[in-house]
């Protein structure tokens, strides 16, 4: 069962760079929808540190794999997972050599009810409820880490009928934050600030579960010649940004 497809992609735009800063330069930046809140926060000290500005979409990997290869002028990727970076890389669309991994994701089963989800799996093998929200597993890493979750769990048959599927796991978690699933699969990024779940119910799944979810960033050849898709890059690396990364519950 599927909900109607909702716009995924929704452009940030990052203050101008500091006046008078010649130097300065804009990135155009594609992004994992799970990583919306931490890269807002990474651009503006990224910004603050190096005058350059980030202009970033976000949306599902697969639909930002697929717009890359149809020309989208990103310079530098941030997939959900390692194995998209890696094709794009392969195909010649990526800089060769400059691949990593700037995150490690977390899965999590959240509702917007308090107390419906008790930290553990009890809630998915009693099926209470009507509808579980998941990213489509074709097109979301997070859908596919899910899928593999109910696989583990002996689920699958037993709840395909109660499954909703989001395009990008922020569909998912519109999904259940608006109450149109009572409960279903995101990020815990999308839901932990700083130690805290910030509302809700939850079980921090297992990682044994899934699949890891590795997430890559790439330089694309689009932005071999622009100092601020370099340093970008860079900076992802660097403690301002492993702090901000780690804040929402993932690892390096």
């Amino acid at each position: 069962m599927r909900f109607g497809i909702f716009h995924t992609l929704c452009p940030l735009f990052a203050a101008l760079a500091f006046t008078g800063n010649v130097l300065a330069e804009q990135v155009q930046v594609a992004v994992a929808a799970n990583f919306t809140a931490p890269l807002q926060a990474i651009a503006s000290e990224f910004e603050k540190d190096t005058g350059h500005s980030v202009i970033a979409a976000f949306g599902a990997t697969g639909q930002l794999y697929a717009q890359i290869r149809n020309g989208a002028p990103f310079e530098v990727f941030l997939s959900a997972d390692e194995r998209t970076a890696a094709k794009l890389e392969r195909e010649g669309l990526g800089v060769s050599g400059s691949r990593f991994t700037y995150a490690v994701g977390r899965l999590v089963l959240w509702s917007a009810q308090a107390g419906y989800v008790d930290g553990s799996d009890a809630v998915l093998k009693a099926s209470p409820f009507r509808h579980l929200a998941m990213a489509n597993p074709q097109a979301a890493p997070y859908g596919l880490a899910a899928s593999q979750v109910l696989e583990a769990l002996g689920l699958s048959e037993t709840l395909k009928d109660k499954l909703v599927e989001g395009q990008s796991i922020t569909q998912t978690h519109q999904f259940i934050a608006t109450g149109n699933a009572e409960l279903g699969f995101v990020a815990l990024s999308q839901v932990y600030k700083e130690g805290q779940l910030s509302s809700g119910s939850s079980w921090r799944v297992p990682a044994e579960l899934h699949t890891p979810i590795k997430q890559d960033a790439l330089i694309l050849k689009k932005g071999l010649h622009n100092p601020a898709a370099l340093a970008f890059s860079e900076y992802l690396k660097g403690g301002k940004a492993t702090t901000i990364i780690q804040s929402y519950g993932y690892q390096r």
